[in-house]
């Protein structure tokens, strides 16, 4: 009776979001031009691209720019961060993946000491390399990989983890959890001694026009476009909607409120109270100016998404 109470008003949440007359934000910064450019030119000496993606959006905000220009390669689609993600609909997103014509996929999270699925990809990999002509590299009994993905996906989690797993080694690659922290060119980084096995390490590139802003709220979201490029306030509100749209009302529970709710305000107002976030501001009144003390939204917005983003609002799957 009293989950019955909790829940009476959610029928009538949005069903749809609201994106106004808002654009698409376009982060497409230097670096990412180049390693674009600088991926295609060393396409000879590569065997298989590895693409790395977010396992929340298994369809959403994918580059089109790499299938054009890096398909001619044999492809390997990683869905990282699994433990993210709620797959319960794995079957559905393979099968909807293998209609668009990916059939090499693997599940994993690479941030995990020991994951089972990526004790699985260096086999899998000479699978598909060796089903495939090599042409040019027929005779070479090393094999080169190109790690290739949006910001933010994994990529460096995933060299660090495959040499983990592999070479018992430490980690190579610089790991953040915001986008737009490997910069680097095309580095070379061994990650498997049977057989030798090479990735190219890659810059983050997200397609030059996000077709949707759906999409694009999605990405940000899952933290692949910096937070202040969308706003904090509309990226919290956006996953607002999405978790009361999937049901995942954990959020209640966790911020202190008494039902879910639909106003995103209130929710931040709830969240600034109960962790302090607070800021004081001047105000002009009849008999002079007056500092007074006001939740700040902003920082409520930021450990929302933060919460999110680190699994703390339970596992979804956006698309």
């Amino acid at each position: 009776m009293k989950l019955y109470h909790a829940l009476r008003h959610v029928g009538q949440f949005r069903t749809v979001f609201d994106f106004g007359e808002r654009e698409v934000a376009h982060w497409f910064p230097g670096h990412m031009a180049k390693g674009l450019k600088q991926m295609r030119a060393s396409l000879k000496g590569v065997d298989c691209i590895v693409e790395i993606h977010d396992a929340r959006i298994p369809f959403s905000g994918r580059n089109p720019v790499f299938q054009e220009t890096l398909d001619v390669r044999p492809h390997l689609l990683i869905l990282n961060k699994m433990d993210l993600a709620d797959l319960s609909s794995q079957q559905r997103i393979m099968k909807t993946l293998e209609k668009k014509g990916v059939r090499n996929v693997l599940f994993t999270n690479c941030l995990k000491q020991s994951d089972d699925n990526i004790k699985k990809l260096v086999p899998m990999v000479v699978e598909i390399i060796e089903s495939q002509p090599r042409f040019n590299r027929d005779e070479n009994t090393n094999f080169c990989l190109m790690v290739i993905g949006v910001p933010n996906v994994g990529k460096s989690s995933l060299i660090n983890s495959l040499r983990r797993t592999n070479l018992k080694k430490g980690r190579a690659s610089r790991v953040g959890g915001e986008p737009g922290i490997t910069k680097a060119i095309l580095t070379r980084i061994q990650v498997c001694e049977r057989p030798i096995m090479h990735l190219l390490d890659t810059p983050g590139v997200l397609p030059p026009k996000i077709k949707s802003v759906e999409t694009g709220m999605k990405l940000a979201l899952c933290g692949t476009i910096l937070d202040h490029l969308v706003g904090e306030d509309i990226i919290a509100d956006y996953l607002l909607y999405s978790l009361n749209r999937l049901g995942k009302f954990s959020y209640v529970e966790k911020y202190g409120l008494q039902e879910p709710s639909d106003d995103i305000q209130y929710v931040l107002k709830r969240i600034a109270v109960r962790l302090g976030k607070t800021q004081r501001v001047k105000a002009i009144t009849g008999v002079g100016n007056i500092t007074i003390t006001v939740p700040n939204y902003t920082a409520a917005a930021y450990d929302f998404i933060r919460t999110f983003r680190k699994g703390e609002l339970g596992q979804v799957m956006l698309d």
